[in-house]
């Protein structure tokens, strides 16, 4: 069976979605660790109570970027995971890293990218005037948030919405649908990378997949 660790640093509730698919095999792979860059993130709790692995890694304790990769790296070798998940992980990645992983490793962004990469997206939406908004699962590359796109789901953005009511459509609505979605299709082999594009059943991806290509058991 294929073999994930997850990497996070706050609440989990995108870890939490892929434990529970797991268990009912939605996903044909178990979680074999999650590891934070944070002692105090929730999403470790969530972890415990389903038996799994953790491990904590702290950014703090390390001089440089590079070293703080480097132990990273080693840490998350030590599962010898087939898939990488980084699930709301809040660390910029050296080339280096992202490298070792290439094909391996999907990040789930809060924004439909390329517009609103980084941090801050809820409020950039708001302050753009987006008609739309939602969620992106890419291919982490040396690029933030620039891998090749896979899924993206959107909503129109409510009137008089807040950041904080777009935050939770997002995750709810998107993030907890595609995310898991887009993990099955790596582990089963339906999704990978070559040459800088994404594939999909061996076809090309000219743009991202919508949630009307989402299975059932995701939405």
């Amino acid at each position: 069976m294929k073999r994930i660790v997850v990497l996070i640093s706050g609440q989990g509730r995108n870890l939490q979605a892929l434990i529970e698919h797991c268990a009912a095999g939605h996903i044909p792979a178990r979680i074999a660790a999650v590891i934070s860059n944070r002692a105090d993130a929730p999403g470790l709790q969530r972890a415990t109570q389903a038996g799994i692995a953790t491990q904590v890694v702290d950014h703090k304790a390390y001089a440089s970027r590079d070293d703080f990769d480097a132990a990273l790296m080693q840490a998350i070798d030590a599962h010898a995971p087939d898939v990488l998940a980084l699930a709301g992980f809040m660390r910029i990645l050296t080339p280096a890293f992202t490298q070792h992983y290439e094909g391996r490793a999907l990040n789930i962004h809060p924004s439909l990218l390329p517009r609103h990469p980084g941090l801050k997206t809820h409020e950039a939406v708001l302050a753009a005037g987006d008609a739309e908004h939602g969620a992106t699962v890419h291919f982490v590359t040396a690029a933030l948030d620039g891998g090749p796109r896979v899924l993206q789901g959107a909503f129109t953005v409510p009137p008089q919405a807040s950041a904080s009511v777009l935050a939770e459509h997002v995750m709810q609505d998107v993030e907890l649908k595609i995310y898991p979605q887009a993990i099955a299709w790596l582990a089963k082999g339906e999704l990978h990378l070559s040459e800088h594009s994404a594939f999909f059943r061996n076809r090309a991806l000219a743009a991202p997949l919508t949630l009307h290509d989402v299975e059932a058991v995701f939405q």
